[in-house]
């Protein structure tokens, strides 16, 4: 029976640790814009959370990009 609890708690821990592992941490830098800065569309939240400090939406930026 010990073995059973044991198990049981290695277990616990070894998902404990996974979860932790997979939390999202606090941003360091700097924070993505939520509007885009050239049209004022919403900037999607994946694109946000991706391209840490974005400022414009994928269109606009293809645009700066091929300006350039």
């Amino acid at each position: 029976m010990a073995d059973d609890i044991d198990r049981a708690n290695e277990q616990a821990d070894y998902l404990l640790q996974v979860a932790l592992e997979r939390r999202q941490r606090p941003a360091t830098g700097v924070a993505s814009a939520q509007w885009c800065v050239d049209c004022d569309e919403p900037i999607p939240l994946l694109r946000q959370q991706t391209i840490q400090g974005c400022q414009t939406c994928v269109s606009c930026q293809g645009l700066r990009e091929r300006r350039r």
